[in-house]
């Protein structure tokens, strides 16, 4: 073969290859995507070892390389993701419900709460979260988890958030009136929960709340059991408080990645994953739950069960008005709540149909 001809084979088999790799997903030509992970407790916590071996599983699926840093302020974590410091966010709803609010849905007020005989119910409760999990994974359901350059790949329960208080006389909601009440700024429904039953709204955020109420400058923040160890929470509750038994909400992390950067097919593989992973998860709760000393908890009146529920259940109606729940999530989860609990009184109403 002459020099010109092995020059002309070379020079075809480099644009073959060059067009092939124009083909390829951009993922697939990076080394390396950065997942920024937040967690209290950082490198040292459940969020971010889960995350490890979400990246390691991730890997040999689908051959994509993740990086995982860990943040201990969840506003800068979710906001490096959205300015492009990274290419994947995990994080609460309440912070990536800005990116897909279907999914968010499921951490809306009372949402996933089934209360039976005035006693909540927390293993249907955590059945509402299960199946809306279990169907969000489904490859039917992936439209509703993508737009506007994001995609949600997965969700994992966070907890219940419940409200620890200083003061066991705070064991309803009504008795929180002229109460100091720690609420995020990002989550506009937990200070009109303050305005409802007459308490002072302190606006606090993930880095704050659990000092304000350590040091005693509010009286009652909302969190689920898994922070009560690691922010030291005990410390606000003291000799006098406790943790109210009744979930304002269960709280979800989400993943949410964009999708250009990753293969085709990669968020439903994802979100397949982190479902099957479900029951460790519940499991972790329920530990954490366990970890409050038993006299710590707080049973409130049956009464006021049902009275919390119809303040929490008036108060997502309302923020799905405004604008700040997504209607679609909200219908889907209620679906869920009435076929575990038929006989509930707003299973024959017309409101979040």
């Amino acid at each position: 073969m002459t020099m010109s001809k092995k020059y002309r084979v070379a020079l075809g088999a480099a644009a073959s290859l060059l067009a092939a790799s124009a083909l390829l997903p951009q993922a697939a030509q990076a080394k390396t995507l950065r997942l920024c992970v937040y967690d209290p407790s950082g490198a040292a916590g459940e969020a971010y070892r889960a995350a490890t071996d979400y990246r390691l599983e991730m890997a040999s699926q689908t051959g994509v390389e993740i990086e995982a840093k860990p943040y201990t302020n969840e506003k800068v974590a979710v906001e490096d993701f959205r300015v492009d410091q990274c290419d994947a966010v995990m994080a609460s709803a309440l912070r990536t419900r800005q990116f897909n609010g279907v999914s968010a849905a499921l951490d809306s007020m009372g949402a996933a709460t089934i209360v039976r005989n005035g006693k909540v119910d927390m293993d249907a409760s955590f059945e509402v979260v299960r199946k809306f999990v279990e169907g969000m994974a489904k490859p039917q359901a992936a439209e509703l988890l993508s737009g506007g350059g994001y995609e949600i790949a997965g969700i994992l329960p966070l907890g219940a958030a419940y409200a620890f208080v200083n003061d066991k006389a705070i064991n309803t909601l009504e008795a929180a009136s002229r109460k100091r009440v720690a609420t995020f700024d990002h989550d506009k429904a937990q200070a009109e929960l303050a305005r409802a039953v007459g308490a002072t709204a302190v606006a606090a955020d993930s880095m704050n709340f659990a000092n304000m109420f350590n040091n005693g400058n509010v009286d009652v923040v909302i969190a689920p059991t898994i922070l009560y160890k690691p922010l030291e929470l005990f410390r606000g509750i003291g000799n006098k408080g406790g943790v109210s038994r009744f979930p304002l909400a269960i709280l979800t992390y989400q993943l949410v990645i964009k999708p250009d950067r990753f293969p085709k097919g990669y968020g439903q593989k994802s979100r397949e994953y982190m479902a099957q992973n479900f029951e460790l998860a519940i499991a972790s709760l329920r530990l954490a739950d366990r970890g409050v000393p038993a006299n710590n908890w707080i049973d409130p009146p049956a009464d006021a069960v049902v009275r919390n529920q119809t303040m929490l259940k008036q108060i997502r109606l309302q923020m799905a008005e405004t604008g700040v729940y997504d209607k679609r999530g909200l219908k889907l989860v209620k679906k869920i709540r009435c076929g575990l609990a038929p006989e509930a009184a707003e299973c024959s109403e017309a409101t979040e149909n």
